[in-house]
């Protein structure tokens, strides 16, 4: 009995091993993807700088040109919302957490009335909203690890369209915005109509500061004439802005992904370490007591076996004087 529990556990070790083996390779991967992500969302970011001073430029320019592009909408009676999250699973609670942000926030527009029409990007959003019932009116998969600026082009041509053709009144975006390697949260932003780059906050308004301190009197005090008109500009600028954010957004996701499956997998290779101490320390007090027994067995049988002897030679023996 003992030894066929020690060949389970042997069996179980060996197991638990090959498998610390995958997850600590999974982890260096991860973590060796973590620094060119990085580097992907810094190489981005001069672009994206320069369209939000664009678009504050054509807003201060001709105000009443920015129409619905620009701003957030009074009333909204149809929104699109676009959900980003992996190809790819083992990563700890990264799509759950979008999951999670994307239903309260589809919930919450239609209690408000709202018809929503949803966008996804990542393989596991398919089978997630498959299985619960929403309709995904388009899904895009193949770019969450490596995203690049013709994948969010495409991502854009869908889902731009039916605000520039007003068939709904806002597009948000839900995807994990990465702060550093080891912060990273979930986000709802506002994708369509553009938002006033003058009320940015944080990380975004970055080019509103610079602009604020080098430009802002000029754009001010000058006259700055377009060409085309202001609002032909906004009108060309929207979707270009959109991809551009959608490129950002993309990106930020990438990274938090690759960060959250290098600590998933560290986690999984510190349990593996556990297991592999546990089994063995099961396995060694299977065999002790086992050899404790052979032990108890082999003295058992020679107690016996000094019986026995006695046994034959008749009892006590005698001696005789001669």
């Amino acid at each position: 009995m003992a030894g066929g529990q020690e060949r389970v556990l042997r069996r179980r070790i060996r197991s638990v091993q090959s498998t610390k083996k995958i997850t600590r390779a999974m982890e260096l991967i991860a973590a060796s993807q973590i620094v060119r992500a990085q580097a992907r969302i810094a190489a981005a970011r001069p672009y994206r700088e320069g369209m939000a001073r664009i678009v504050i430029e054509t807003a201060v320019g001709d105000p009443t040109a920015a129409g619905r592009l620009l701003g957030t909408p009074e009333t909204i009676e149809r929104v699109g919302v676009l959900a980003i999250v992996a190809d790819r699973g083992l990563c700890g609670g990264y799509n759950t957490s979008v999951f999670r942000a994307t239903e309260r926030l589809v919930a919450d527009q239609r209690r408000g009335g709202a018809e929503v029409r949803l966008f996804t990007v990542g393989k596991k959003a398919q089978g997630y909203f498959r299985f619960r019932g929403q309709a995904v009116e388009h899904s895009f998969t193949g770019m969450s690890e490596r995203p690049t600026f013709e994948d969010a082009r495409r991502v854009a041509r869908v889902v731009v369209p039916p605000f520039v053709e007003g068939e709904v009144d806002q597009l948000v975006v839900v995807s994990t915005r990465f702060r550093s390697a080891g912060s990273q949260m979930v986000e709802v932003r506002q994708l369509l109509p553009l938002a006033d780059p003058r009320q940015l906050v944080g990380e975004d308004a970055v080019a509103v500061r610079e602009l604020d301190a080098a430009e802002a009197e000029e754009v001010r005090d000058g006259y700055t004439e377009f060409e085309p008109e202001a609002a032909e500009l906004l009108a060309d600028l929207a979707p270009r802005a959109a991809e551009t954010d959608i490129f950002g957004a993309l990106l930020e996701a990438a990274a938090s992904e690759v960060t959250a499956r290098q600590r998933a997998m560290a986690a999984a290779t510190d349990n593996a370490d556990e297991l592999v101490k546990k089994y063995s320390r099961i396995m060694n007090r299977a065999r002790q007591d086992s050899i404790t027994t052979e032990i108890m067995e082999i003295v058992g049988g020679a107690e016996a076996l000094r019986a026995d002897d006695v046994d034959s030679d008749g009892g006590e023996m005698i001696r005789t004087a001669v």
